[in-house]
């Protein structure tokens, strides 16, 4: 099952994906829901983000071939490593990432994003699927002169619209650590990779991120982007896509406030 968060007739809902076509959900997700017979055409609605979260917790250098194209000395860390992104910088498909008035070199990072279904604290590996709602399309857009001036990663990422996430919430996916992902600059293949080349698994990372921090309803781990990363301008349209999930396509704009 996929599940859209959209507007349709000025309010904000959610429906299952069922081809070109949107079946409308009352009450999901917060308790036991009813789905609608009626069909919505995606086309005549406003796609959102999926959700919107208390956090986005991301892990870096977690695909070996990466670790090696942007690493001086290519040793995989040991744990994985966390950075975090506020909310405040997710947009949905088909929205205009900005291009900073300041900065030099835009980046794309398209990543597979998990979202938490409850609750989450001190579980171990085998317990992370009950705590797994679904599956998403991240990208982890960076601001890489700012990652590398600052030394560490809060600034280059979290600008308002450095993280597009969506187009839906897939919530069947068997085997989240072999997913192929792709993703694509003007239409050319920049990033081409399978979730299979993950260094931290998916089950791994939540155990490991719920040890050092609660997660809540909603919140999104990005488990990392493959080997490829590299840069856009504006003009650029940009397109992440997983197998099973969707694609999420976004365009690089120029910041109004220059």
């Amino acid at each position: 099952m996929r599940i859209m968060r959209f507007i349709w007739q000025e309010e904000m809902a959610y429906g299952i994906v069922s081809g070109d076509n949107l079946r409308k959900i009352e009450g999901w997700p917060s308790g036991p829901y009813t789905i609608s017979e009626e069909t919505l055409p995606i086309k005549a609605v406003k796609v959102l983000p999926p959700l919107m979260p208390s956090k986005i917790v991301a892990v870096g250098l977690n695909y070996a071939k990466h670790v090696t194209e942007v690493k001086i000395d290519q040793t995989a860390p040991p744990a994985p490593l966390l950075f975090l992104k506020p909310p405040t910088s997710i947009i949905g498909p088909e929205e205009g990432i900005i291009y900073p008035e300041k900065s030099e070199e835009l980046h794309y990072e398209g990543e597979l994003a998990v979202v938490i279904k409850k609750l989450t604290r001190k579980i171990q590996p085998e317990e992370a699927p009950d705590h797994i709602l679904g599956y998403t399309c991240l990208n982890d857009v960076t601001a890489r002169d700012w990652q590398r001036s600052d030394g560490q990663w809060t600034r280059g990422k979290s600008f308002d619209t450095f993280c597009p996430i969506g187009p839906v919430i897939a919530m069947d996916i068997k085997n989240p650590n072999a997913l192929k992902i792709e993703t694509r600059l003007n239409g050319r293949v920049r990033q081409s990779a399978s979730t299979a080349d993950l260094l931290f698994k998916v089950e791994a990372l939540v155990s490991y991120i719920s040890h050092h921090m609660t997660l809540l309803p909603g919140d999104i781990i990005a488990t990392g982007t493959p080997e490829g990363v590299g840069p856009m301008k504006v003009g650029d349209t940009v397109e992440v896509e997983i197998e099973e999930i969707g694609v999420l396509r976004n365009y690089v704009i120029m910041d109004k406030d220059t």
